[in-house]
């Protein structure tokens, strides 16, 4: 999947969070967005190092990787404090803002465990066909990572512990049934 045509098109990863991603403090969120060596249901596989020159480049240009809701660039829910490669993948840290709109839905759904997953966004730089059908992608241009319904790789995805501060969803909850009912007039 991507955005545009051809060689520039932007490409979209989903997979799940996995064991290691929380939520906590009521909007801090942190895991892994990618994990090296792992085939998506597409047969692509992120090589090791994938990131790392992406990540130079928009640090030396002091931009961020974006934190969007379902890849919809006019809908960031957050902003990622902390984005970087180790041995097992792409590492994301950051805050979903509840005070923006979607920011307070996508809280209020991983609460209720209906969004559980993390997808990237990226153009691919360098790839090449393995013998098995595989695509083995060693650098990608990382444009952002979204929260999303629909997860490509299994290995990532909300850990058993996860979960929202009870006190802020209820009251996020509360925030959004008031607005409807505003709407409703």
């Amino acid at each position: 999947m991507g955005y545009g045509e051809g060689a520039c098109a932007l490409e979209r990863k989903f997979c799940r969070f996995e064991a290691g991603i929380d939520v906590s403090e009521g909007s801090e969120i942190s895991g892994y967005a990618s994990v090296f060596g792992a085939s998506d249901q597409g047969g692509d596989v992120v090589q090791k190092g994938a990131y790392g020159r992406s990540l130079k480049a928009m640090s030396l240009d002091g931009r961020r990787v974006k934190m969007l809701w379902q890849h919809d660039p006019g809908r960031p829910i957050g902003v990622w404090e902390e984005v970087r490669e180790d041995d097992k993948g792409l590492f994301v840290k950051g805050r979903i803002l509840a005070e923006v709109q979607a920011g307070a839905e996508a809280l209020a759904l991983i609460k209720a465990g209906a969004i559980e997953g993390l997808s990237i966004g990226y153009r691919t730089i360098r790839a090449e066909k393995s013998a098995g059908d595989a695509r083995l992608l060693h650098e990608l241009d990382l444009w952002e990572v979204s929260l999303v319904t629909f997860p490509m790789l299994p290995e990532a995805r909300i850990g058993q512990g996860a979960k929202a501060d009870d006190a802020l969803a209820q009251e996020l909850i509360a925030t959004l049934q008031a607005a409807k009912a505003q709407l409703s007039d």
